[in-house]
């Protein structure tokens, strides 16, 4: 009996940290996502390549 119930106590603890590391992965993907939108709600480049260099005199 007290081989069984450290058995159910160690999958309950695996289930507990299998479920909190899926919310971290989400977490983390969201996180990944919402930067990627920022980012390309942006105008574009800042600068261009024809803006690197001063024109001629």
């Amino acid at each position: 009996m007290f081989a069984y119930e450290l058995q159910r106590i160690h999958t309950e603890e695996l289930l507990r940290r299998a479920a909190r590391e899926r919310l971290l992965q989400e977490a983390r993907a969201a996180r990944r996502e919402a930067r990627r939108a920022a980012r390309d709600a942006g105008k574009g480049p800042v600068n261009s390549p024809r803006d690197r260099f001063a024109p001629a005199a």
